[in-house]
């Protein structure tokens, strides 16, 4: 290889849909999708379901054909980089392997078949917390080992991009706390990781960045706290007050949207705080609260998909 030609194995890891479209007779899984996902971030990857993330994901693995467009990782499709295991590590359901085969000899097989060395096996269960399980039975396994135990296969070739779908399903609060610490060191590495969830309030702890998705077509994608922002006009402002009716007619002259919030609470819309506060002033209203509230990332998601049904 000449030095102006770069090995996928040593890549950088981006991952790039551009206009991927799936079409199921009647049915358009996804339909003209395009984002990147760039290494030494954590990306999540949303939507509703039937939002078609599943149907994305086993694309970028070349385990469907796309209708039109491309999906590629480090500049190549999945099936063309030489010894995949290597670069991509993938999760796309709970790890399956043979009831009476131990956790350790689950993987020392998948090892041999991708011609990696048997200790790697040892050093993934240790990655994943899972040595002192790791000469039990897989049939003894909770979901939550499952969970672990895949990731542990996925990590088997060190990879350079780890993909995985719902990670956290079965896993009890530790386990998914110990989850997000996992992911968020393997992105401080330089690693890429994109992973599809729907614990939106995990994600938003989790994610640096976000790609939403519905009915197929990109919503909206960016840094997690871009995005919350690029809707902060949807916060609202909680105020408190013996006052009610007086102050609702002082923020009706200023086009605010004002709603009962309980017998001495109001939800103020289209004006901010100061200009509420400024409003109780000039009425000579008096205030016990004064809260604005900004909108979550579970809250931007529900806006930007109300509406959107998954068509998968």
């Amino acid at each position: 290889m000449s030095d102006g030609q770069r090995s996928p194995a040593t890549g950088n890891g981006q991952i790039v849909v551009s206009g991927l479209t799936k079409q199921y007779r009647n049915v358009r899984a996804v339909n003209d999708l395009s984002f990147t996902v760039e290494p030494g971030r954590v990306t999540g990857f949303l939507g509703p379901n039937g939002a078609g993330k599943t149907t994305t994901l086993r694309m970028l693995l070349n385990l469907v054909t796309p209708t039109s467009g491309t999906a590629t990782i480090s500049g190549y499709r999945y099936a063309d980089l030489p010894a995949p295991s290597r670069h991509v590590g993938a999760v796309l359901e709970a790890s399956s392997a043979h009831k009476g085969r131990t956790g350790l000899n689950h993987l020392r097989v998948i090892a041999a078949a991708a011609g990696l060395p048997a200790q790697r096996a040892d050093e993934v269960l240790a990655l994943v917390g899972l040595t002192p399980a790791a000469k039990r039975k897989f049939k003894g396994y909770s979901l939550g080992m499952k969970q672990r135990l895949g990731i542990a296969a996925a990590m088997l070739g060190d990879p350079q991009v780890l993909i995985l779908d719902e990670p956290a399903n079965g896993l009890d609060p530790e386990g998914i706390r110990w989850m997000r610490g996992f992911l968020k060191s393997l992105a401080t590495e330089g690693r890429t990781v994109l992973v599809s969830s729907h614990l939106l309030s995990e994600m938003q702890l989790l994610a640096d960045d976000v790609v939403i998705i519905a009915a197929g077509q990109l919503v909206r994608q960016g840094p997690v706290e871009q995005v919350i922002g690029s809707m902060a006009e949807s916060g609202r402002v909680r105020v408190r007050t013996p006052q009610t009716d007086e102050l609702t007619k002082a923020l009706t002259e200023l086009s605010a949207t004002v709603q009962p919030d309980g017998p001495d609470g109001l939800l103020v819309t289209g004006v901010d705080a100061a200009a509420v506060g400024r409003a109780a002033l000039a009425a000579r209203v008096e205030l016990h609260e004064l809260t604005t509230e900004r909108p979550d990332l579970e809250g931007v998601f529900l806006e930007l998909t109300a509406g959107k049904a998954g068509i998968r």
